[in-house]
C-alpha cells in the first residue's frame, strides 16, 4: 500500500467519523447474535451513557421490554435474512429518561455479500409521540365536548316546546337560549374550555339585553374562576333569570334594576356566595307553574355547581341564591 493509499485511508475514515458524529441518532453495530459491539458517541450521550464498556457484548434486544421486545427480535431476524427491519418503540435511557424511538435494522455484509453484522439506528421521536399523544387526548375531549353539548340543546330543544307554548313562542325562546349557550362557550374557548371567568359570564348575559336594560344592572364581585360544567349552568341560569327579569319582574318596569353580586369566603375551602336580586319592580309571587328556568334552577343548577341553591319570591322581587364550595364549581 502506497503512502497515498494510506492518505485515502485516513481521509475517509476521518470523513467517516465525522458524519457518524454529527448524526443525531444513536447509531449501534451489532454481531450476528444481536450483541452491541459498538455506539457512536452521540448514541451514548443520546442513551446517557456514560461508559460504552458497561454495556459492550450485552444482547441489544434486552434493552427493550414487551411488545417493543417481540418487535426488536423480529428487526433483527430481517436483518439477519437480508432485509430491513423497522418498529416505533419505547424504552428509558440508562439514567432512566423515558424515551420514544424510531428503529430500523439493517445488514452490513461482509465480503461474501452476507450480512456479517448488524446496523441498528435509533432515531429520538419522543416529542413527536408526546404530541400525536396529546393530540389524540384532545380528539377525545372535543368529542366529548360535542356530545354533552348536543345533549344540552337537545334538552333545551326538549323543554321549551313543553307545556301550552304556541310554536312561535318556543322558537324564540330556544333561539335566545341557544344564544346564551354560544355565548358561554365563547367565554370559554378564551381558556381552552378549562376554566371562565364569572365576571366575563354575568357580563355576556347582561349585554344580551342590549345597552338599555344593561344599564340597570349592578354587579360587583371578585375576580373567580370555575369550571366548565359550573360556567354552563350559571349561564343559562342567569339568561333565564334576565329574560323573566325583562317580561315579568324588576325590569319590566321603568325605574326597577338587579343586583348581582358574589363574594369568596377565606380559609382553607373558599366558599362562593352569589345573588341576583331584582328591585323595584311590580310585586311577585310564585306562579305555581314550574317553567323552564324554574327546572334549570331547581334540578340542574344545584346537582352542576354541587351547591345549595334558592330561589325565592319577595314581594320585593325575585330573588336567587347559590352558596357552595370553589373547589366543587371548577371541576372540568
Amino acid at each position: 500500500m502506497t503512502v497515498s493509499d494510506h492518505s485515502a485511508e485516513e481521509t475517509d475514515s476521518g470523513f467517516l467519523r465525522s458524519v457518524l458524529a454529527s448524526s443525531a441518532d444513536c447509531i449501534k453495530v451489532l454481531d450476528l447474535d444481536a450483541n452491541l459491539v459498538f455506539m457512536t458517541e452521540a448514541g451514548q450521550r443520546l442513551m446517557e451513557i456514560s461508559d460504552f464498556n458497561a454495556v459492550r457484548g450485552c444482547p441489544w434486544p434486552d434493552f427493550w421490554h414487551d411488545q417493543s421486545n417481540v418487535d426488536a427480535k423480529a428487526a433483527v431476524a430481517a436483518a439477519k435474512a437480508g432485509g430491513v427491519g423497522h418498529f416505533q418503540g419505547h424504552t428509558p435511557t440508562f439514567a432512566g429518561t423515558p424515551k420514544w424511538w424510531d428503529v430500523q435494522v439493517t445488514p452490513i455484509m461482509g465480503p461474501d455479500g452476507r450480512p456479517a453484522k448488524l446496523l441498528s439506528v435509533s432515531r429520538d421521536i419522543t416529542r413527536q409521540k408526546l404530541a400525536e399523544e396529546r393530540q389524540d387526548l384532545l380528539h377525545q375531549e372535543l368529542a366529548h365536548r360535542v356530545k354533552n353539548t348536543l345533549a344540552m340543546v337537545q334538552a333545551i330543544a326538549s323543554q321549551t316546546i313543553r307545556g301550552d307554548v304556541t310554536l312561535e313562542a318556543a322558537r324564540d325562546a330556544f333561539t335566545a337560549r341557544i344564544v346564551a349557550l354560544a355565548k358561554a362557550n365563547d367565554v370559554l374557548m378564551q381558556a381552552s374550555w378549562t376554566e371562565a371567568s364569572l365576571a366575563s359570564l354575568v357580563a355576556s348575559a347582561v349585554l344580551i339585553h342590549g345597552n338599555g336594560v344593561a344599564e340597570r344592572f349592578k354587579v360587583d364581585g371578585p375576580d373567580v374562576r370555575v369550571g366548565p360544567k359550573a360556567a354552563l349552568s350559571f349561564a343559562l341560569a342567569l339568561h333565564e333569570l334576565g329574560t323573566n327579569a325583562v317580561k315579568y319582574g324588576s325590569l319590566s318596569t321603568p325605574n326597577g334594576r338587579v343586583e348581582i353580586t358574589w363574594a369568596v369566603s377565606a380559609g382553607r375551602d373558599p366558599r362562593l356566595q352569589f345573588t341576583w336580586s331584582e328591585i323595584g319592580g311590580p310585586p311577585v309571587a310564585p306562579s305555581g307553574r314550574t317553567g323552564f328556568g324554574s327546572r334549570l334552577i331547581d334540578r340542574t343548577l344545584a346537582s352542576s355547581l354541587g351547591a345549595e341553591v334558592s330561589l325565592d319570591y319577595p314581594t320585593t322581587g325575585v330573588t336567587l341564591t347559590v352558596e357552595g364550595a370553589i373547589s366543587a364549581m371548577q371541576e372540568t
